[in-house]
């Protein structure tokens, strides 16, 4: 017989655990942010190592690391791409510094004729602030070069670790359906599978989805004769990976770009332009390409991009989303879980009157018979 644990019992083993999961992030950061960085990037590489492993019948390791120098060229194509069009933004970088300095006079001008702040007490001000910010720059230097080496230790562990899960699918795999007993051998399984695939689909779909925001950006702002057009539209098809935040940071780098290069006008038609391409993002591209059985609701992703951030910084908020899809399959499979899947997805959307009545009228109908 199964025991049924008062609520108040249950409550408090839910925080404890949900205390003690967030505890080890924090302490496992080093380690887990690349491995489910990693896993994400096998989910999305398996169809190729599979290939090459069937098709073109090479041994498992050599087509695993075949996979990884393949990815590892994409991203280096992608990089070096964008960091060609950086090097055109940095050649500019006087006239923009310019720009920005005849802008910041006419908005010392305005503050000193609407809030009656002269112009010298504002220069003080600014001046303090500089020597204190040149009294930390040691410390911002350090803290740079700390973070850059700690971001090369995560690209390597990120390909380490790719590795081994592509090169070790199989051994995962019997684990998982290993530890359970026979009863549940078959659900979980099923579990695996579809996560599997709804998770590639999903990172499938994400890059489709950046792929083709990046090209209307591109294409908008090329239209409006924007100066890095390019630019700005790979900025605004890349950070949009992070829901809601990452187009609000790329909206605000091209206005301030915008701004210093062509003007309050042109700043004004990028902003137009954003909140257009975001409402076709949202309402046609990501119901289309994602699909709707691993969308989660608005609520649950801002929450989850918060506690990501805190955890893991900017690597806990790209990775929140596929990882709140996987929960959300997990949830659905396990009965009493299912509850937290609804919370996490979409309201359904209520049948229509037609329908409502026609089932009304087929009860009412097999009542009668009866």
């Amino acid at each position: 017989m199964q025991i049924q644990l008062p609520f108040i019992v249950r409550l408090t083993l839910a925080l404890l655990s949900i205390l003690m999961l967030g505890y080890l992030a924090i302490l496992g950061k080093s380690l887990l942010s690349p491995l489910l960085f990693a896993l994400l990037l096998a989910f999305l590489m398996l169809p190729l190592a599979n290939f090459l492993e069937t098709k073109v019948r090479l041994k498992r390791s050599l087509a695993t690391l075949l996979t990884v120098i393949i990815m590892l060229g994409v991203l280096y194509g992608i990089g070096h791409f964008f960091a060609m069009q950086l090097s055109e933004l940095w050649s500019d970088w006087p006239l923009l510094e310019k720009q920005v300095t005849n802008s910041f006079h006419e908005l010392q001008h305005w503050i000193s004729k609407t809030f009656h702040v002269n112009i010298s007490k504002q220069e003080t001000y600014l001046a303090d602030s500089a020597e204190k910010a040149l009294a930390t720059s040691a410390a911002v230097v350090g803290t740079t070069l700390i973070t850059l080496s700690s971001s090369l230790l995560f690209v390597a562990f990120t390909l380490l670790f790719t590795f081994f899960l592509l090169n070790y699918r199989r051994l995962l795999y019997k684990f998982l359906t290993s530890v359970f007993i026979e009863d549940y051998r078959i659900k979980v399984t099923e579990t695996v599978n579809e996560i599997q695939f709804i998770i590639k689909k999903y990172i499938t779909g994400l890059f489709i989805q950046m792929i083709i925001v990046s090209i209307l950006m591109v294409l908008t702002l090329s239209i409006l004769d924007i100066k890095y057009a390019i630019l700005l539209g790979l900025v605004a098809g890349i950070f949009n990976i992070i829901p809601y935040l990452g187009i609000s940071i790329a909206l605000i780098i091209s206005v301030l770009i915008t701004f210093a290069t062509a003007g309050a006008a042109k700043a004004f038609f990028v902003l137009l332009a954003y909140v257009g391409v975001h409402a076709i993002d949202g309402n046609i591209l990501m119901p289309l390409i994602v699909g709707s059985k691993v969308k989660i609701n608005a609520l649950i992703a801002f929450i989850g991009i918060v506690i990501g951030e805190m955890l893991w910084g900017i690597s806990g908020m790209f990775l929140c989303m596929p990882y709140l899809a996987m929960l959300k399959i997990i949830f659905q499979k396990v009965d009493h879980l299912q509850p937290w899947a609804i919370l996490l997805g979409e309201e359904q959307k209520v049948a229509s009157r037609k329908k409502r009545a026609a089932v009304f009228a087929k009860k009412k109908k097999v009542e009668t018979d009866e």
